[in-house]
């Protein structure tokens, strides 16, 4: 189980966005300095299988981006996984509307992954599941585009004093 206070990216199947929401972060937090860099990112799906490959567009998308994602196995959403995150993040309003049904503790901070940026941007990110190419490299555009704001929110939890 990943350390208190990993990030969670949550999709449905965990076989496209959030693998590759984790790839992007993972990748992002690197850059950071502590108490940023340290944190562990992790994925899983609200309706996912175990141990199923990530999709190969998704492969191809992250590739472009410089980021191997190939080794991803897919994992359902579990309680061990939301009680140990400092923030769950969600692609869809269906998903984070999802969680509370599934599980009797609920996350602290629970939010779309494109929740953060300008009020008339597009906060949902639309499954590319059996898509074009096109579709994987826009979801991933798109998360690249919240990673920033993402950073920023990050920020704030841990300044956050515990218990809070």
């Amino acid at each position: 189980m990943p350390a208190p206070g990993h990030i969670l990216t949550i999709c449905t199947a965990n076989i496209c966005r959030s693998p590759m929401a984790e790839g992007l972060l993972r990748h992002a937090l690197a850059a950071q300095p502590s108490p940023l860099k340290p944190l562990r990112v992790v994925s899983a799906g609200v309706a996912a299988r175990t141990g199923e490959m990530v999709t190969e567009y998704s492969v191809q998308a992250m590739k472009k981006a410089g980021i191997d994602i190939s080794g991803h196995r897919s994992q359902p959403i579990t309680q061990e996984l939301i009680d140990g995150a400092l923030a769950v993040l969600c692609m869809t309003e269906a998903h984070r509307a999802t969680i509370p049904l599934m599980f009797e503790r609920l996350p602290k901070n629970i939010f779309l992954f494109r929740e953060f940026l300008p009020e008339n941007a597009e906060k949902e990110i639309a499954d590319p599941y059996g898509g074009p190419y096109k579709l994987y490299e826009l979801c991933r555009d798109e998360m690249v585009e919240a990673i920033p704001s993402l950073i920023e929110q990050f920020k704030k939890l841990l300044a956050r004093p515990a218990g809070r």
